[in-house]
C-alpha cells in the first residue's frame, strides 16, 4: 500500500467506516539515519485511533530502534512488521515477504521489536515464499512464540505476487493454529467478500487493500453486510469525485501543491474505476501539475459523466 495509505486517504476511510488505518510501511533503516521524507510518512493526525504504523527491515537491532522511534513520532498505538511485502526492491534486501525464508531471523526481528516497542506488535505476512515452500502455519505460531499480539496473513505467496486467487484456506489454518488474533486479507473487493472471508476464515478481523482503491464506501458497505443491514449503495459519481478532491486539497494542506498532483495522478483515476466513457478524463488526469487543473477536469467529470 505504498503510495495509497497516505494521511488524507486514511481519513477519507475512516469517515467511511474502516475501524483502523495503518500507515504506507517505512524502511526502519531510513528511518534510524533520521531521514525527513521517512520521518514525513508517519503523520497520524489527533482524530486517527486506533492506529498502527508499518516498519520494514531485516537487521534486528536497526528494526528495534526504529520501532521506537516510529511510535514516538506517529503516536501511533500499534507497530507493525511488514514482512508480506512482495515488491522486488524490498526483497532483494532480505526485507518484507524474503523473512519468510528465513523464520529464525524473523524470530529474532520479532523479539527484539516486542522488547523495545512501548505498544502492542503485530506481523502481516505471507502464504509463504512460493508453493514448494508454504509455510504461514508454522511462520504463525513462530510470532506468536516470539511476542505479536495479532498477525495478519495474505494468502498469497510472494511468487504470485497479486496473481491468481488468495488461498482462504490458508488463512483458516492459521487461525486454527494460533491463539492470537488473525486478521485475514486477500480478495478483498466487495462488502460479501469481506464478510465470507470472515465467516469462512473464523478471523477477527478482515484488511481490505487493493479493493479500496477508488472505492473507500467499501468500508460503509462492508459495516452493513456484517450488521445484517442492507447494503449501501454507492454514491452518484459527483459525490465520488467530490471526496476525491476532498482528499486531494486534504493532502495539499500538509504536503504542499506539488506531492498532492503527484499524488493524485494515481489516486483519481482510480474513482473512475469502470466509469463508461471515462478515459479522456483518466488521461488528464495523469498528467496534472496543479490543484486548479483537478478541479477543473473534476468539474467537467460531474458535467459530462452520469
Amino acid at each position: 500500500m505504498a503510495g495509497v495509505t497516505d494521511f488524507a486517504f486514511r481519513r477519507v476511510c475512516r469517515e467511511l467506516g474502516a475501524a483502523m488505518t495503518t500507515t504506507e510501511m517505512v524502511s526502519a533503516k531510513a528511518l534510524v539515519y533520521k531521514d525527513e521524507k521517512t520521518k514525513s510518512i508517519l503523520y497520524i493526525p489527533e482524530d486517527e485511533h486506533p492506529s498502527a504504523v508499518q516498519i520494514f527491515g531485516h537487521e534486528v537491532s536497526v528494526m528495534a530502534e526504529a520501532a521506537q522511534m516510529a511510535l514516538e513520532l506517529s503516536g501511533a498505538d500499534i507497530l507493525d512488521i511488514n514482512m508480506g511485502c512482495p515488491v522486488g526492491k524490498v526483497i532483494k534486501s532480505g526485507d518484507g515477504s524474503a523473512l519468510m525464508k528465513t523464520p529464525e531471523l524473523a524470530r529474532d526481528i520479532i523479539e527484539a521489536v516486542c522488547r523495545a516497542a512501548s505498544k502492542p506488535v503485530t506481523v502481516k505476512f505471507r502464504k509463504g515464499w512460493d508453493g514448494g515452500s508454504v509455510n504461514a502455519v508454522e511462520f504463525a505460531r513462530l510470532c506468536e512464540e516470539a511476542g505479536a499480539s495479532a498477525i495478519a496473513v495474505h494468502g498469497r505467496t510472494r511468487v504470485q505476487m497479486y496473481s491468481g486467487r488468495a488461498d482462504w484456506d490458508i488463512i483458516r489454518d492459521v487461525k486454527r493454529a494460533v491463539s492470537i488474533p488473525v486478521i485475514a486479507n486477500g480478495d478483498i473487493f466487495t462488502a460479501e467478500d469481506a464478510a465470507h472471508i470472515l465467516r469462512y476464515t473464523g478471523c477477527e478481523l478482515a484488511m481490505a487493500g487493493r479493493g479500496t482503491f477508488g472505492n473507500p464506501w467499501l468500508f460503509k458497505q462492508a459495516n452493513a453486510v456484517l450488521a445484517g443491514e442492507e447494503l449501501p449503495a454507492l454514491p452518484p459519481l459527483a459525490e465520488r469525485m467530490d471526496t476525491a478532491l476532498r482528499q486531494i486539497e486534504t493532502l495539499a494542506e500538509r504536503a504542499g501543491e506539488r506531492i498532492a498532483c503527484l499524488e493524485a495522478r494515481h489516486h483519481m483515476p482510480w474513482y473512475l474505476h469502470g466509469v463508461a466513457h471515462s478515459s479522456i478524463y483518466r488521461q488528464q488526469l495523469v498528467r496534472v501539475e496543479k490543484l486548479e487543473d483537478i478541479r477543473k477536469i473534476v468539474k467537467d467529470i460531474k458535467r459530462d459523466l452520469k
